[in-house]
């Protein structure tokens, strides 16, 4: 469903992009989806609203079998990428699995600024994106996501979250479209 109107109390989370993140291979370039979340974050900043970054910094607790991790990440792999910032007044939530509510502070954060909406960015979609969408959802906050400024390691489950999982608890649009909805 496209984007038709952002509540005066919105909200940018941008999920994991981070420099180790980013750095991996996309099915949409991550430059662009840098590019177009830089954007977003501008014109929220610029409008006095709530631009949030969100960073993972390691797995949660549970099974750990599957894909393993060769080596030590990089020192440098959860610094948000410096396209996004953080600028002054942004504020930074760590998470440790996929979502950003569980485990962190991001809806007190939310709450705390009066926030009803949220506009979603990031990597990967069919995984922090779409974990922090349903999330979000289920807090009761209206949800949009910017679908220039989210892309996954798998095309099909990127095409996924956008056709089938996000037309059910959000609306979405371009980047540019929603910053032109902020006025």
């Amino acid at each position: 469903m496209t984007a038709t109107v952002l509540d005066p109390r919105t909200a940018l989370v941008v999920v994991d992009l981070q420099k180790g993140i980013v750095a991996l291979p996309t099915a949409h370039p991550a430059e662009d989806v840098v590019a177009n979340s830089a954007a977003l974050a501008d014109a929220f900043r610029a409008k006095g609203l709530p631009v949030l970054l969100v960073r993972v910094t390691g797995g949660a607790p549970g099974r750990t079998e599957g894909a393993a991790r060769s080596g030590e990440p990089a020192a440098d792999w959860a610094d948000i990428v410096p396209e996004l910032g953080p600028r002054d007044g942004d504020v930074v939530v760590t998470k440790q699995q996929w979502g950003a509510f569980h485990g962190t502070p991001l809806d007190l954060e939310l709450r705390r600024r009066g926030i009803t909406q949220v506009v979603l960015t990031g990597i990967a979609t069919s995984i922090g994106v779409e974990s922090t969408a349903r999330a979000a959802h289920e807090h009761g906050y209206h949800v949009t996501i910017a679908t220039d400024a989210v892309t996954d390691m798998d095309a099909g489950a990127h095409r996924n979250s956008l056709e089938k999982i996000f037309p059910r608890l959000a609306e979405t649009d371009t980047s540019a479209a929603i910053a032109a909805l902020l006025g």
